[in-house]
C-alpha cells in the first residue's frame, strides 16, 4: 500500500511539474476550425458579426478585447460559456461537438496554431488547456 501511494505521489508530482498546456500548443485541428466556421456563420454571426468583431449587444470574439477577457482562463471555461448561454435566442441548444468546432474557429481567428488533436466535445476534458494572450517563452 505504501509503495502504491509513493508511486501515485511521484506520478502526481511529475504531472504537476510538466509544462502547462496552452492554446499555443495546437489545441484544435484545422479541419475542426473549418467546421466551426460554418457553424459560427449559422449560429453566431448574426450577433457577433461575420468577422467575430462583435455587434450591438454581443462582444467581439477576436482581437484584444476577447483576449483580455479570456486570458488565463481555460478552453473549458470558454466551452462552458458558449454551450450554456449561446446562441442567445436558444441557449444550450448547440451540441458539444458544434461548440468545440466553433471554439476551434474562434481560437484560429485569434491566431492560435492548429495541432494534430481536436478540441474535445466535453468541457470536463478541457480544464487544463489555458488560453494565453501571448505565447509563452520557450
Amino acid at each position: 500500500m505504501i509503495a502504491a501511494l509513493a508511486v501515485l505521489g511521484f506520478s502526481v508530482n511529475g504531472y504537476a511539474q510538466s509544462p502547462a498546456q496552452s492554446v499555443w500548443n495546437g489545441a484544435f485541428t484545422a479541419e475542426q476550425a473549418q467546421r466551426g466556421k460554418a457553424s459560427y456563420t449559422q449560429a453566431c454571426a448574426v450577433c457577433h458579426g461575420p468577422s467575430l468583431g462583435g455587434g450591438d449587444s454581443a462582444p467581439p470574439l477576436s482581437g484584444g478585447v476577447f483576449l483580455n477577457n479570456w486570458n488565463g482562463t481555460t478552453t473549458g471555461s470558454l466551452f462552458e460559456r458558449i454551450h450554456d448561454t449561446m446562441p442567445a435566442s436558444d441557449p444550450g441548444s448547440l451540441s458539444g461537438k458544434t461548440v468545440a468546432d466553433i471554439e476551434a474557429y474562434i481560437l484560429q481567428t485569434n491566431g492560435f496554431p492548429a495541432g494534430a488533436v481536436p478540441l474535445p466535445a466535453d468541457q470536463q476534458l478541457m480544464t487544463v488547456t489555458k488560453i494565453l494572450a501571448t505565447k509563452p517563452a520557450g
